[in-house]
């Protein structure tokens, strides 16, 4: 014979839960009218990096994904065709790297003024699901899908899990800046994928020496990546981008 719980049972069991998913350290968003739509990269999806001012570089990195600045010359990219594994590397004059570097001045307009509007539209979304978690410091937690918004910088002192399935996004608005410590991780967890992750950082961005990072990257200034970091995911900066002996991969589609 089958046994169902009592009432008293069932509220039980559901108290049980929420306070699970409140625990210290744990945030589900959980509401299904608030599922949050993927922010549209448009042509700038397609790069792994991408920047207003240049892309400095202390060989050697590697890169797979497109690469582009502008309207800053092409000059201001460091890098070398070498480091590139994968992709294009594009510039608005002939002043790129050679002999890798195609240009493609219209193009590159078309994918910063993109990159532009999903900055616009990730900074614009409304209803978060968490504000000012952590005070700023998500480094020990893990986070499910959901919007989460913070008016100071963001800091990832220690690991940090994102928990979902290859459908779910995140998105974290953030007022001030994102400084991830060195040696310090962002994991995705249950099959959450790289490309549905965004990042909307209206300060500066640093990812430590030697940590990893998951995520698409809106940056409205600079993109900071400190010696031996790695990034599975795209930076897409409106001032620079700053390498040291990185890698860099664009999601999985």
């Amino acid at each position: 014979m089958k046994r169902f719980a009592t009432k008293p049972q069932a509220i039980l069991m559901a108290t049980i839960l929420s306070a699970l998913l409140a625990a210290p350290g744990i945030a589900s968003a959980g509401d299904s009218s608030r599922i949050q739509a993927p922010v549209k990269l448009g042509s700038a999806g397609t790069f792994a990096l991408l920047s207003k001012t240049g892309i400095t570089n202390v060989y050697a990195s590697v890169i797979n994904g497109d690469i582009g600045a502008s309207p800053i010359t092409g000059a201001a990219i460091g890098l070398t065709c070498g480091e590139i594994a994968a992709g294009i590397l594009y510039t608005v004059d002939a002043a790129g790297p050679l002999p890798c570097s195609v240009t493609a001045a219209t193009l590159l307009t078309a994918a910063v003024s993109d990159m532009e509007a999903a900055y616009t539209d990730a900074a614009g979304r409304v209803n978060p699901d968490f504000t000012e978690l952590g005070s700023g410091e998500i480094g020990g937690k893990t986070l499910g899908p959901g919007l989460y918004k913070w008016g100071t910088d963001v800091k990832i002192s220690t690991d940090v899990t994102l928990a979902g399935s290859p459908n779910d996004v995140w998105i974290f608005q953030v007022a001030g800046g994102i400084q991830q410590a060195s040696a310090t991780r962002v994991t995705l967890k249950g099959g959450a994928l790289a490309k549905n992750v965004f990042w909307q950082s209206a300060g500066a961005v640093s990812i430590g020496t030697t940590a990893h990072f998951e995520g698409v990257m809106l940056a409205k200034t600079m993109v900071a990546v400190k010696t031996g970091a790695s990034v599975n995911g795209r930076l897409l900066a409106q001032t620079a981008v700053t390498l040291q002996k990185n890698s860099i991969t664009q999601p999985t589609p």
